[in-house]
């Protein structure tokens, strides 16, 4: 299996996932003359509506994964929770960009950890959680208070359960199910950061601005840039995404969440998270940048050179939850503000159905 393998116009990208990243996606190779064909077990995904071909199958069928492989030439995902036995078979017969590596990582919360302290990134403390005496006894050290999280399958607040009081810890580990978790200190932080960060099969990188996130009912709601950091927090925010990406020695997108903390010694950053893929905070690219993060994930897995990621406008992103999308009709009368709907067929609450990006000149 050749790692280096580059795309003309006119080949295939696959990509795992039917949801709004994976037609986002589809709808950038479209503008750089690539097809894409989407893998994705429901029936209604709103990438198969961009898209040149789709597999309606299961993540375990391997008829279709075969199948799949030999009409792609490269494949990607737009989701971290494909299953790792998907990805490494893909992979023994074609190349998978981000790769294997990155799924592992990002899927477990342990290891996940264990990868950012040996990548030498600044993170909360942390332990290991297998029972409610060993939650009991990580609260002593962190001072009675900490963020309890499932390992696997958490994302938008779900699988998470906070601990300030002492009443709060009985039954703990049970309300999360009683399966494998980590417990996090708390962080007094200001707010919540992100930077998207490519890497191509080259090993060069290229960072965006860093973004100020925003959440309502634990999903993101905003994301600004300018960020409203000093120039010193931009430049560790974007060595530490580096730190990561070449560490895993990833290629494509990939959105890495911060804590930023502001007490009597300054500005500094914590990281909380990976996500192997584009990123929820970094749509603000598509309209506030020559290159948006989506086409600049193309261009790496595809294994050519990487845009520019240079800012020319402030912008806004607001995710639209919901019934929010209803607004379209008003948000479309706005000069300033660019709508991107997903396509999907069913409106349910908390989920999004779009988002607005709203762009003003640049001031920094």
């Amino acid at each position: 299996m050749t790692t280096d393998k580059r795309l003309s116009p006119g080949d295939t990208i696959g990509i795992l996932g039917g949801g709004q990243l994976g037609r986002m996606l589809a709808q950038s190779a479209a503008s750089l003359g690539l097809k894409t064909h989407i893998f994705c077990p429901d029936p209604n995904s709103p990438a198969f509506d961009v898209s040149a071909a789709r597999t309606v199958a299961a993540y375990e069928d391997i008829d279709a994964l075969d199948r799949f492989a030999g009409d792609v030439s490269v494949v990607t995902y737009e989701f971290e929770n494909v299953p790792g036995a998907t990805a490494a078979h893909l992979h023994a017969r074609v190349p998978v960009r981000p790769g294997v590596r990155a799924l592992e990582v990002s899927q477990d919360r342990l290891f996940e950890k264990q990868f950012l302290s040996e990548a030498g990134v600044s993170i909360a403390a942390y332990a290991e959680i297998n029972s409610q005496e060993d939650l009991e006894g990580a609260l002593e050290r962190f001072g009675g208070e900490g963020v309890l999280k499932t390992r696997r399958f958490g994302y938008d607040g779900k699988g998470q359960l906070m601990i300030r009081e002492t009443g709060e810890v009985a039954g703990a580990f049970g309300k999360i199910g009683s399966v494998p978790a980590v417990l996090e200190a708390l962080v007094p932080f200001e707010c919540e950061v992100s930077v998207i960060v490519a890497r191509d099969i080259d090993g060069t990188t290229s960072c965006y601005d860093i973004a100020r996130n925003h959440h309502e009912n634990h999903i993101l709601k905003t994301s600004t840039v300018p960020a409203g950091v000093s120039q010193t927090t931009t430049d560790t925010a974007r060595h530490m995404a580096e730190q990561i990406v070449c560490g895993l020695g990833y290629v494509g997108v990939m959105g890495v969440e911060m804590f930023l903390v502001r007490d009597e010694t300054g500005e500094r950053l914590l990281v909380n998270e990976v996500a192997p893929r584009v990123h929820n905070s970094g749509h603000w690219t598509q309209d506030a940048c020559l290159t948006s993060q989506f086409d600049q994930h193309i261009r790496a897995v595809a294994g050519w050179p990487l845009g520019s990621a240079e800012r020319h406008s402030d912008a806004v992103m607001e995710n639209l939850i919901g019934v929010e999308a209803d607004t379209w009709g008003q948000v479309l009368k706005d000069p300033s503000a660019q709508l991107h709907l997903y396509g999907k067929a069913e409106t349910r609450d908390g989920r999004k159905m779009g988002h607005i990006n709203r762009i003003s000149e640049k001031t920094d």
